[in-house]
């Protein structure tokens, strides 16, 4: 069955079936976007208490549902390093020489994934994946206090990015659509990096009025660098991925694969 997954993925057109998605995510039409919301809702039993609205009939679109936001005390962040958003440790650890372990004897270089990025800094430095499952929060969250220099958008495929496809799609997280930002902080250098999916509508930041568009690369570099605070929000998916973190140094990771972690609880 798993191998199957995997050939239907490669069959699949990718972006023709995420903007066919991404329509139907964005559709005003109260009755369609309610009954897409309520069945979204009990499937993947979504407990609405821990959102800033609470019901299923507050959001605009799909998509609105989709990015909601957490109530005010829903959250509470702590730790050096705390977890930038809702979802599953996938893996932790040392970047060795610059490959990074993505599955059981599969690993994918660091280069291949931050593209044009600098790789000195990070070439034997720390890693950590958190992947995103459709139930969890999609808003992606500042990991420790950060001042914001850059970030590449970097066009590519929409696997899916699950633990099958992590087991047997060579590369993954470095051939996806990818939002990469870098940082400084006390830690050092620090990369974030939004992993695409399949099926997923959009990556879109706090500094841009809608998602980058498909296919098309962007990089920014911000002459007044942006100064953020552990827990202020990055940016969200429009439907489900992965989160990469890349830190400079050795980070004592206090948690490991199949973890599950909240935004605002301590990674490290």
């Amino acid at each position: 069955m798993g191998k199957l997954f995997i050939y239907l993925q490669y069959m699949i057109p990718h972006h023709a079936l995420s903007r066919l998605v991404g329509f139907f995510a964005e559709t005003k039409v109260v009755w369609l976007k309610n009954f897409c919301i309520r069945v979204f809702v009990k499937i993947y039993k979504i407990d609405m208490q821990d959102y800033a609205q609470k019901s299923t009939t507050d959001f605009a679109s799909f998509n609105d549902f989709f990015t909601r936001e957490l109530s005010a005390k829903s959250r509470a962040v702590s730790g050096d390093i705390c977890s930038p958003v809702d979802g599953t440790i996938s893996a932790a650890g040392k970047i060795d020489n610059g490959q990074i372990f993505q599955a059981k004897g599969k690993t994918y270089s660091l280069g291949k994934l931050l593209s044009s990025g600098d790789t000195d800094d990070f070439i034997n430095g720390s890693f950590i994946t958190i992947y995103l499952a459709p139930n969890n929060y999609h808003r992606v969250h500042f990991p420790v206090d950060a001042t914001l220099l850059s970030s590449e958008y970097v066009p590519g495929k929409l696997f899916s990015v699950n633990n099958v496809s992590a087991r047997h799609i060579p590369d993954l997280f470095a051939v996806n659509e990818r939002l990469i930002c870098d940082a400084t902080t006390e830690h050092g250098h620090v990369s974030i990096v939004m992993i695409g999916a399949m099926i997923v509508a959009g990556i879109k930041t706090v500094w841009r009025a809608s998602p980058y568009p498909f296919k098309e690369s962007h990089a920014e570099t911000f002459n007044t660098p942006q100064a953020y605070k552990q827990g202020d929000e990055l940016g969200q998916f429009q439907l489900g991925s992965t989160v990469v973190l890349l830190f400079q140094g050795d980070v004592d990771w206090q948690v490991k694969s199949g973890d599950r972690i909240h935004f605002g609880e301590p990674l490290a």
